[in-house]
């Protein structure tokens, strides 16, 4: 089968989102598939194309968000090669202006289209609305999602039960919809695997002693992750326990407000923040840790914590739909409902060796069920119904028409 993966981030560009798509690619093609990806230029104004990793990058102009680019909806220069892909399928991954591409190319050769949804956009209209206009913003938004979720594709993925109760409670869709958690390379994060000499070098780094117990929080330094929330655990957590230590890996606009924040409440000395890591280092960072932790109510799936468990880290996570049948309470971690639980469950794994080890083992367990090769394997399944309800052309119409009436045509 030849894949088309349309998407706004892509690598070197670090995401869940992009983890998601690179897992996608890399499991496809392991199966024997031909996937190439279209997606914006992050780092110059042309059109670029990998020949080994069949990736084109589009051009487009800064928008302000973070690293995000903005591009034609219909980038005329990309036409030839994308056509000489001779695609199958296409599948979109984002919504904004190669996600329109995809589907105003799809719609042009009648090629079927499967999108996944993967960002719960209400969350993150503050980002625009400055707090101004929040009630319309989300209503503009609902509107949008489903014209790009509904309308416009052959068949839609979402990762999580939380996305599809979105789709079907509060927005009222009534088409299929699959339910597909995103997979990763789990064997990529195994402990085992790591580098001894590069672990013990960030350990230095950061001066992490034996004794110290550490929760890692990796993602987007911004205001949906709730990161304040932890910061003020940590704080009152340090008072009597000064080798608790947290590492936050990643980098945003909020990063900055956040170390300030820190230094406020005075656990600078306890609070390490990373800033960006190359996504082929994020594995030895989570070795480094002895929980994951997080506060983000915003996720459709939250890949770290799949990523953490792989890394044998129990997690500690907000009580929120996005985690629920993920973090299991004394299997692989625990769900606090607010702060004074989330201190009481650090406490609690900080205090007993014997069960934070379980809880080590069931992380690791679990973290095997999310495969990349299961993730392929159920998108291919949905890629094959899309193909299946293709209607033909007005093109293929009449040609199968001829075929039937002039003998030289069969």
């Amino acid at each position: 089968m030849r894949i088309g993966i349309f998407t706004e981030a892509y690598t070197p560009y670090i995401s869940g989102l992009v983890t998601s798509e690179v897992m996608l690619k890399k499991a496809l093609e392991k199966k024997g598939h031909e996937v190439y990806v279209v997606t914006a230029n992050l780092e110059s104004f042309h059109y670029e194309y990998d020949e080994e990793e069949k990736v084109l990058r589009i051009p487009g102009i800064p928008t302000g968000i973070y690293n995000a680019r903005l591009t034609s909806i219909y980038p005329v220069q990309a036409l030839n090669k994308i056509k000489s892909w001779n695609l199958d399928v296409i599948h979109s991954q984002t919504e904004f202006a190669i996600g329109s591409f995809a589907r105003l190319f799809a719609k042009q050769y009648n090629i079927p289209i499967i999108h996944t949804y993967h960002t719960m956009y209400e969350d993150y209209v503050h980002y625009i609305t400055k707090g101004h206009f929040n009630k319309s913003s989300k209503k503009l938004v609902e509107y949008l999602t489903k014209f790009y979720c509904d309308k416009t594709i052959s068949e839609l993925i979402v990762p999580t039960k939380k996305a599809y109760d979105l789709f079907k409670k509060k927005y009222n869709v009534k088409r299929n919809i699959h339910i597909i958690p995103t997979g990763i390379e789990v064997d990529r994060f195994y402990r085992e695997n790591a580098n001894i000499k590069k672990l013990d070098d960030l350990k230095k780094k950061y001066n992490f002693k034996k004794n110290d117990f550490i929760l890692v929080f990796v993602g987007r330094i911004a205001e949906e992750k709730n990161v304040p929330f932890i910061i003020d655990v940590m704080a009152d957590l340090i008072k009597a326990k000064n080798n608790l230590k947290l590492l936050i890996i990643g980098d945003g606009p909020d990063r900055e407000k956040y170390e300030k924040y820190s230094k406020e409440k005075h656990t600078e000395k306890n609070i390490i923040f990373t800033g960006k890591v190359p996504w082929d280092d994020i594995p030895i960072y989570y070795c480094l840790g002895n929980a994951f932790i997080s506060a983000s109510t915003t996720e459709t799936q939250g890949l770290t914590i799949i990523e953490a468990m792989a890394a044998s880290l129990p997690a500690l996570c907000i009580d929120d739909e996005s985690f629920n049948g993920t973090v299991i309470d004394d299997l692989n971690g625990y769900l606090f409902k607010d702060k004074e639980e989330c201190k009481k469950y650090i406490l609690k794994i900080m205090e007993d060796k014997k069960l934070c080890k379980i809880l080590s083992s069931g992380a690791r367990n679990s973290a095997d069920k999310h495969s990349s090769k299961y993730f392929a394997e159920k998108v291919l399944d949905v890629y094959k119904i899309a193909i299946k309800n293709r209607k033909p052309s007005y093109k293929e119409k009449i040609d199968n028409f001829l075929k039937k009436v002039i003998p030289w045509k069969r």
